[in-house]
């Protein structure tokens, strides 16, 4: 496995595979997607970086695939006030960064995380 292709921020845009967000939609009936473009958008109500999902209110059941790299503190940090509100919850699609701040002071022990075959 080629380490640095894994940490590479030279793209911090992956679109979601189709197949897995529909097995997670079938479950959760996502309303909006809060971090897309319009090219690989998973729901008709979404945020692109033209109208930054990190400045709009999220309602609704959201679904979360943020930019990896080091803006995606800030958007596990929107998603928990987001959550706190009462307005949405929000399923995301995160790096599995257990040494990183925003996983300890914003992931353990406040939201809960599963694999995909836990969801």
């Amino acid at each position: 496995m080629n380490i640095k292709i894994i940490f590479s921020h030279k793209n911090t845009v992956w679109a979601t595979p189709q197949d897995f967000f529909d097995e997670l939609d079938k479950k959760f009936n996502f309303t909006t997607d809060v971090c897309a473009t319009s090219e690989n958008t998973k729901c008709a109500i979404f945020f692109s970086p033209e109208t930054d999902g990190l400045q709009q209110e999220w309602t609704g059941t959201c679904w979360m695939n943020p930019p990896y790299g080091k803006e995606i503190s800030s958007w596990v940090k929107k998603a928990h006030l987001e959550v706190s509100t009462g307005k949405c919850k929000v399923i995301a699609l995160l790096p599995a960064r257990t040494d990183t701040k925003w996983f300890h002071e914003l992931i353990l022990g406040n939201m809960r995380f599963n694999s995909s075959k836990d969801a």
